[in-house]
């Protein structure tokens, strides 16, 4: 059995991570590790920011790490909110804040102009070194209003590319098969595998 750290205290995201990955891992999170800081996301993109955060999590704690950066990028917006996703609407924004300050950046746009996608970088380290970095992109676009109630984040209002449904309202196990994400994992379980 691989176990892995997962350096998020995203319950959303560990429950993602771990239905993806399967039986063959045991995977943790930061939840009980209260007294570690949150790491600050100076990285440009997603790559660096992961690798930040995989690093500082990989000193105080033994075995494999990974953290995760991901988000959405939309055209129209230059690639925003990209690198701020989780925090587009301000440093504590809710999901339900950053969907509605999206949605009106978007009002404008027409649906020939929501070109989007989710981008998913993650990093493998243990003891401050970095093991190797994995990425997954889905292209879709952007929905006019949030659609369905499952996913977490802006999935209620991202379609993915031969699909009429948002993440929002495709079933978790369908989602986890085709995800950024997903797409990500799959990269690192076969790295993991590889190794074994």
């Amino acid at each position: 059995m691989h176990q892995l750290l997962l350096a998020t205290r995203n319950s959303h995201k560990s429950r993602e991570f771990a239905e993806i990955l399967g039986a063959g891992f045991e995977v943790r999170d930061l939840a009980d590790a209260a007294e570690l800081p949150p790491v600050e996301e100076t990285g440009l993109t997603f790559g660096a920011n992961a690798i930040l955060k995989a690093v500082e999590a990989s000193k105080h704690f033994s075995g494999l790490v990974v953290a995760d950066d991901s988000g959405l990028e939309v055209d129209a917006l230059d690639g925003a909110p990209g690198i701020y996703s989780a925090r587009y609407a301000g440093p504590l924004a809710t999901d339900e804040a950053n969907v509605a300050k999206l949605l009106s950046a978007l009002a404008e746009c027409g649906p020939g102009r929501r070109s989007a996608r989710f981008r998913c970088s993650l990093a493998l380290a243990q003891a401050g070194e970095i093991l190797g970095t994995f990425d997954g992109v889905v292209e879709g676009m952007s929905v006019e209003a949030p659609r369905g109630g499952a996913g977490f984040g802006y999935d209620p209002v991202f379609q993915p590319l031969g699909f009429t449904q948002t993440f929002g309202e495709i079933p978790s196990a369908e989602k986890n098969q085709i995800s950024h994400r997903a797409r990500a994992i799959q990269a690192l379980r076969n790295r993991l595998f590889d190794k074994s």
